[in-house]
């Protein structure tokens, strides 16, 4: 049986019992959750969500990049679009977790090495300390004028070893951060 026969007869399974065929395009609980694409670190199961519950981006180290950037403001705008509300207001969870690869990415060897094989610069996804590392790119988010005020945004660090997450940045609305 290849992987791909598993994943199908999974989703035969799933689709026996399916009756989420109305839910609607937008997530229930208005929320974006970014995360690191680690396979330890499913929110759907961390965080308990349901189908539909929420919007998903996922990364090397869960971390806010350019191009995270721009789908968070695309996001906005096709919600500002959807709504008639030009200012959209969701939330913005940043999780990032322990023991996590992008750690490597910290190591200047490391990076030197993923630019000369591929030309890839992991230098913005590194992680140093995951506090520092969400608030800084709470900052990002905060400093990137195509992400509306009205956003909600938090971070979380979700421990591997214990399958709890932890509060390091409360909810707070971009524009009153944007404003302190």
């Amino acid at each position: 049986m290849t992987d791909n026969t598993a994943l199908l007869t999974r989703n035969s399974r799933f689709a026996d019992t399916f009756a989420a065929a109305d839910l609607p395009v937008l997530p229930k609980l208005g929320t974006l959750i970014l995360t690191c694409i680690d396979a330890r670190v499913d929110p759907a199961h961390v965080l308990g969500l349901d189908l539909g519950d929420a919007v998903v981006l996922r990364n090397n180290g869960g971390r806010v990049t350019p191009a995270i950037i721009d789908e968070i403001a695309t996001l906005a705008f096709m919600v500002g679009k959807m709504t008639g509300n030009p200012a959209p207001e969701f939330n913005v969870v940043l999780m990032q977790h322990t023991q996590c690869g992008a750690q490597n990415f910290a190591s200047p060897d490391f990076q030197d090495a993923l630019h000369s094989a591929l030309g890839i610069d992991v230098s913005q996804s590194a992680i140093l300390d995951q506090e520092t590392d969400l608030k800084r790119d709470i900052d990002r988010l905060r400093d990137a004028p195509v992400i509306p005020g009205g956003l909600t945004v938090s971070a979380l660090l979700y421990d591997v070893k214990t399958g709890r997450a932890g509060e390091i940045s409360a909810p707070r609305r971009l524009a009153d951060i944007r404003s302190s």
